[in-house]
């Protein structure tokens, strides 16, 4: 079990399978890219598995989300996905990516137990879309949604964080499409989580600009703690359901007291939060051959020591030493 010192158990476990990313989104790094991690930093297909399968066989995992970077740029994915399908339990299996390629691997990865994924799309405006990721790809995220629910990894979610003056206008039509193409829409508020660290609390699109937005056109019922559990997001019903729209409301409205999650990088540290400022490296024991209970323990003390919050709430918040690409979302 992964308890910590406020009596939060970890079971969700987010994995980053590579820092590179073929998207410059202006919120997450510079245009020019960043240095990325060399191959011998980076974890073997063997050690991601390997430490996939410590976590749910002996530390309580039962969810398993994949991220990056881009996660659809790491050649053994698929790979991945089925091996850490056949442990005993089997964890639920979840994908976040930009959707750039997934047109062409939805179906192997469903095929291989993946079981649903989380696409970020921030506009339906291609124009818009080039502006905010600096790539001209608005129509390949588009193809790989439909992909993705055409395959069956549903619900198929969608990621959207609104900037001002760039797409904080088009909150209802976002919500409009998704109903009709049955995605489930997450607003999330824009994070401090840039290379560049250009985040300005004053003028962000926070959860209470979006919802005011909706409500223009959308009745919205909220559907209560009960719910929601340890989820990041509010749910609403939409016009009395059965489509649901959320919010990750980080910044304004933290949720950290229900957190479930442990985090590993792609080069093999383990962090407690996305903000964390720290780090313990399970690589370095994975490579001196250290055992599977050596490894869980030292897993079990990196998490014992999480902090009660993000510090997101504080005014003064210092920004987490690697970009999200490094991270993982």
């Amino acid at each position: 079990m992964l308890i910590d010192t406020y009596g939060r158990v970890a079971t969700d476990l987010r994995v980053s399978l590579t820092d590179k990313c073929n998207l410059r989104c202006t919120y997450c790094m510079p245009e020019e890219g960043l240095q990325w991690l060399s191959k011998p930093d980076l974890l073997t297909d063997d050690e991601i598995v390997r430490l996939i399968g410590i976590a749910v066989t002996r530390l309580g995992i039962t969810e398993v989300r994949f991220t990056g970077g881009e996660p659809l740029l790491r050649p053994g994915l698929v790979g991945i996905v089925e091996r850490a399908g056949a442990l005993t339990p089997r964890p639920r299996m979840s994908l976040t990516t930009n959707g750039i390629g997934l047109k062409r691997t939805a179906a192997a990865l469903k095929a291989a137990g993946l079981d649903r994924v989380n696409v970020s799309l921030d506009t339906l405006r291609p124009e818009v879309f080039k502006i905010l990721t600096r790539r001209d790809r608005h129509h390949d995220v588009v193809a790989g949604l439909e992909a993705a629910h055409d395959a069956g990894l549903t619900p198929v979610k969608v990621n959207t964080v609104l900037m001002p003056g760039l797409n904080d206008d088009e909150a209802p039509d976002l919500l409009a499409w998704a109903v009709a193409h049955g995605y489930e829409l997450r607003f999330i508020e824009q994070m401090p989580l840039d290379a560049q660290h250009g985040w300005k609390r004053e003028g962000m699109v926070t959860a209470g600009d979006i919802l005011d937005s909706l409500r223009t056109r959308f009745e919205l019922a909220e559907e209560g703690a009960g719910e929601r559990g340890s989820a990041p997001a509010e749910r609403w019903l939409v016009d009395g359901g059965p489509h649901r729209v959320g919010v990750i409301a980080s910044v304004t409205r933290p949720f950290c007291a229900a957190c479930d999650r442990t985090r590993l990088t792609a080069d093999g540290q383990i962090r407690t939060c996305l903000f964390a400022t720290e780090e313990t490296d399970l690589r370095a024991a994975l490579r001196s051959e250290a055992p599977d209970e050596e490894i869980a323990r030292i897993w079990r003390l990196a998490m014992w020591g999480k902090k009660a919050g993000s510090g997101l709430d504080d005014p003064s918040f210092l920004q987490p030493s690697r970009p999200m690409s490094a991270i993982g979302g």
